[in-house]
């Protein structure tokens, strides 16, 4: 008895529409070809067929590339977009900033007890306090 196996992941499956190709590939490759095809046939009479063939090819080639190329699920558009912002827009280093808790509470008229100690020696315990108008919270 003959059977098809059946994705798991159905999100992954596209949907094709002619040729079996998708929407996005046949704009990407009817783009390609509408730049291609006119560029040969207008260029091979002054520079022969083997040069102009090469020049419709690499006209071509950045159109049939993104209608190909697609990684972790992203097209190729979307993909450099990030990859530019990572590179150029974005800083390099990025600063590691904490909100201190005992400012939050002090700003809301709070005292606050804390003890501050080492975990290794427990006879070198201090405690601070952060004291403001109202009541104190333990």
């Amino acid at each position: 008895m003959a059977f098809v196996q059946v994705p798991k992941d159905l999100s992954r499956v596209k949907t094709k529409v002619a040729f079996n190709l998708t929407k996005r590939q046949l704009i990407c490759f009817s783009i390609g070809a509408v730049i291609g095809v006119p560029t040969y046939l207008a260029i091979r009479k002054n520079i022969g067929n083997d040069l102009a063939l090469l020049i419709m090819i690499i006209l071509m080639m950045p159109f049939f590339f993104t209608a190909i190329f697609e990684k972790d699920g992203i097209p190729f558009e979307k993909y450099i977009k990030y990859v530019i912002r990572q590179k150029y827009i974005y800083p390099k280093v990025r600063l590691y900033k904490t909100e201190n808790f005992y400012e939050f509470l002090n700003s809301n008229g709070k005292e606050v007890e804390v003890e501050i100690g080492d975990r290794k020696s427990p006879s070198k315990k201090a405690t601070k306090k952060i004291s403001s108008k109202s009541e104190t919270i333990k």
